[in-house]
């Protein structure tokens, strides 16, 4: 109360007049939005975690020795293979980077196998011959996985170094083309490993017609040879090991080739039928200790195979599904993206959606916008609620194609500036000057900030030419009024359910007075906007002092919709 008793209203924080002035809306402190996105947000972490915990423990569900699953099949219980088709036919042609370094591996297990067979074995040309022909085997192999990095300088003036740099590159991702040099590469070694052992004719000296000592000698000399050419077996079967990403299959058939060819040479091999008493190398039978050694080494390098081989596939897997989530995840946030640009400004939903989500409650403060109401009045006597229009159901279908046919001039790049805010029943709200950068319209100059409100004005004489056209394929006669104001507004979005993009300021209120106190088919404006309509070539009538409600009278002005429509041609 004041001095003499009177009550004094105070304006109530927090609150928006509407357009009529007789409604107020509280709005939400930003601290309980905050507490609400944040709470939302929360909720979606957890559900994603969730999510991705289901996922990796589906993926991980799988165990690799048995048979079907949801994502894979074992044939024969053994090998795997993928349940569809087309993944399977990825992992077969999947590339391999480090492709060259296992043939790098075999080049080096191939020098083991030398050095234990030079510095051992007889040195004999059939030692030397045979580990030359597969030392170059290897060394051409090394060269078309390596050419593409050696010959480079060289490929522009020599054509064939040219073809084989490209072939190389084909070696790590081409299946016809690796596997072959692989298979070449492993079988090298696996018969190298025995190709010179000894037979009996080259120890013939030394058969029955010996004497004791010299039995006992060659026996002790035919094990030390036996374990070694076992050792190069075993670096034969470490070779094949090395290609961890390569064909499970082409792995299973040379080791199991190799393995049964190393059974039937060593237990067929005469220089270990002589009788040996001693114990050298912890061996009291070298052949049954060979065979066990064989044997071990092939099961465990056959299953350390199969678990590289279903950790491969399970990989693939992962990248496969994570590659269709992804694919999702983008198609979902262009959906959201679109929705939500259909509800707010591109700029605004920027703001929510953007690579940093900002939780804060959107307001900008703008200080020259240019507002648009366009109302069609006759469209409340034109709606009735009858059987012939299907209770009024007829009335709406041509009201939303009137609105339908407005939202088409946002499209053209003309009207790109000019955002609609909202319709009211049959009035359609738009304004132009919100897409520029809030504190930066100082820095325009004062030229485009007044050609935005050409722009709305022209904006306005188009939606009287659609709404023309709609009138002469609807037989009727409906006629637009349009009130149209520029200065400082406030924008924001209200709500997070369903948020709405709305604008306040006296600017509004004046220009939902220009639109309610005008006349059919004219644009109202105010003095000052007609001014500025006045220096961009437009020509005003002036209609005089009319009385505004909450504002009292004010001079109005009529844009001349015959020179307007000249400006938009």
């Amino acid at each position: 109360m004041n001095a003499n008793g009177t009550a004094v209203s105070h304006p109530t924080p927090l609150s928006l007049s509407s357009l009529d002035g007789c409604r107020t809306e509280r709005v939400c402190p930003p601290s309980i939005v905050n507490y609400k996105n944040t709470s939302q947000k929360g909720r979606m972490e957890e559900d994603i975690h969730d999510k991705m915990l289901s996922t990796i423990e589906g993926l991980s569900s799988a165990k690799p020795w048995c048979g079907n699953t949801d994502d894979f099949r074992g044939l024969c219980g053994f090998l795997l293979f993928f349940v569809e088709m087309g993944l399977e036919k990825e992992y077969r042609t999947i590339s391999i980077p480090k492709l060259r370094s296992y043939f790098v591996c075999a080049s080096v297990v191939l020098l083991c196998m030398f050095l234990v067979q030079i510095f051992v074995m007889p040195r004999t040309a059939k030692l030397g011959i045979s580990f030359g022909i597969v030392a170059i085997i290897m060394g051409l192999i090394l060269c078309i996985c390596f050419a593409d990095k050696c010959w480079r300088s060289c490929s522009e003036r020599w054509p064939p170094v040219r073809y084989l740099c490209t072939f190389s590159k084909k070696v790590k991702t081409m299946p016809t083309v690796r596997l072959p040099l692989a298979a070449v590469a492993i079988g090298s070694l696996l018969i190298i490993a025995v190709f010179n052992l000894p037979t009996t004719q080259q120890t013939g000296n030394y058969t029955a017609s010996s004497t004791d000592e010299s039995a006992t000698l060659l026996a002790e000399n035919s094990v030390t040879v036996y374990s070694y050419y076992t050792y190069c077996c075993l670096l034969g079967f470490i070779a094949c090991s090395v290609f961890l990403r390569m064909s499970f299959e082409l792995k299973l058939i040379l080791l199991s080739g190799g393995v049964v060819g190393y059974f039937i040479i060593f237990n067929t091999w005469q220089l270990l039928n002589v009788n040996n008493t001693t114990q050298r190398f912890i061996m009291k039978n070298p052949r049954i200790m060979t065979n066990l050694y064989l044997a071990l080494f092939y099961i465990t390098l056959v299953l350390l195979s199969k678990q590289i081989d279903y950790y491969c596939r399970l990989d693939c897997l992962q990248k496969n599904k994570f590659k269709k989530e992804h694919e999702e995840f983008e198609t979902m946030e262009n959906v959201n993206r679109l929705l939500l640009e259909n509800v707010l400004p591109a700029h605004v939903a920027a703001h929510f959606i953007g690579d940093k989500l900002n939780e804060d409650w959107y307001h900008q403060s703008y200080d020259c916008v240019c507002v648009m109401f366009a109302s069609v009045p006759d469209f409340k006597v034109f709606y009735t609620e009858c059987d012939v229009n299907k209770e009024g159901l007829e009335c709406l279908r041509l009201l939303n194609e009137i609105i339908a046919d407005f939202d088409e001039l946002l499209l053209k790049p003309k009207f790109s500036g000019v955002e609609k805010i909202k319709t009211i029943g049959s009035t359609y709200m738009a304004a132009s000057g919100l897409c520029v950068t809030p504190g930066q319209e100082n820095n325009l100059d004062q030229e485009r900030q007044h050609a935005q409100i050409g722009i709305m004005v022209e904006f306005a004489l188009g939606l009287m030419t659609k709404l023309d056209g709609i009138n002469r394929h609807s037989f009727n006669n409906f006629r637009l009024r349009v009130g149209i104001n520029h200065g400082p507004v406030i924008a924001g979005v209200i709500g997070a359910r369903k948020p709405q993009y709305d604008i306040w300021g006296n600017t509004v209120n004046v220009a939902s007075r220009m639109e309610t106190t005008g006349e059919l088919g004219k644009i109202q404006v105010t003095e000052e906007t007609c001014k500025i309509l006045e220096s961009l070539g437009y020509a005003c009538e002036c209609r005089g002092l009319i009385n505004v409600k909450g504002k009292g009278e004010l001079r109005t002005y009529f844009v001349c919709t015959d020179t307007a429509k000249s400006q938009v041609l």
